[in-house]
């Protein structure tokens, strides 16, 4: 009875996070107003400088975290690699990773 329980309140989460992912982004594959496409290394660039970047947002409504005008899969891995690259596995992990 406890492994069932457990397996629809596992089905339940998932289901619950998944009903949380964002929508298409309809601007994608479109450029900005001066023409240009953010790639892979203006997705890396914006994932570096993301948590500077979310505290200017805060202050700033003409400063957004994540370029809306990209080319799509290559944008959001380098994104999600200079975003982890700065909190977990680079420029902050490593010296976490040295004191332990």
């Amino acid at each position: 009875m406890k492994t069932i329980a457990m397996a629809f309140l596992l089905i339940f989460v998932i289901l619950l996070l998944a009903s949380c992912a964002p929508g298409p982004n309809q601007l994608e594959k479109t450029p900005n107003e001066k023409g240009k496409v953010a790639g892979f290394w203006k997705g890396l660039w914006h994932g570096l400088i993301s948590p500077i970047t979310f505290i200017i947002s805060l202050f700033n409504k003409q400063v957004r975290i994540y370029e809306v005008h990209n080319n799509g899969n290559w944008y959001n891995f380098g994104f999600v690699l200079g975003a982890g690259l700065f909190l977990q596995g680079g420029i902050l992990g490593s010296r976490k990773a040295r004191r332990h």
